[in-house]
């Protein structure tokens, strides 16, 4: 009997956590430029590399959180892409490699992808937003809370970074910002 209500707890505690956690609908930047024709929005490329920590906590404790992931999956196209990784990717009339890459420095440094230079990433984690159009509005570099995170997925959907040309207005923005995402 004691081993039936062990059992059983075990299994209610992990339903619950998978409840809680939710995922993110991760597609190519390819699926992504053509999902923007059907239905326009804005595209959000979580720049990673496979021996990031920092990318790591931002999968765990920002992507899986439920208000982030339905808010993204609502208003964005969500790319995961490997900034030192081997993929190629078609993306404005180019094709973008990465010539230096080292299969044996996989989970570990190893040379910048082509895409990561065109989009200028210097640090990991960064998240790229782009526009409906596919061109860039801003690169956020470092791990990200759920609510910080927020305000950027906020900012940008509304548009509101196109009135900002100022830190005094992004300063009054980050300021009047009241965050709504649990976690």
């Amino acid at each position: 009997m004691m081993k039936r209500i062990g059992c059983t707890l075990i299994l209610t505690l992990l339903t619950s956590v998978t409840v809680i956690s939710q995922e993110i609908n991760w597609v190519t930047l390819q699926e992504a430029v053509v999902l923007q024709k059907k239905n326009p929005k804005k595209i959000m490329i979580d720049m990673y590399t496979n021996w990031c920590g920092p990318c790591k906590m931002l999968d765990k404790n920002t992507f899986q959180n439920k208000d982030v992931a339905d808010y993204v999956n609502k208003h964005y196209y969500a790319v995961k892409f490997n900034a030192e990784g081997n993929e190629e990717v078609d993306f404005k009339d180019r094709t973008f490699k990465n010539p230096g890459y080292n299969p044996d420095n996989a989970n570990r440094r190893n040379s910048p992808h082509e895409l990561s230079r065109y989009f200028q990433i210097t640090a990991y984690p960064t998240i790229v937003f782009l526009d409906e159009k596919g061109d860039m509005i801003a690169p956020i570099k470092g791990y990200k809370k759920p609510q910080d995170l927020e305000l950027y997925l906020k900012l940008f959907k509304a548009d509101a970074h196109k009135d900002m040309d100022t830190q005094e207005k992004f300063n009054a923005y980050y300021k009047a910002f009241k965050p709504e995402f649990q976690g």
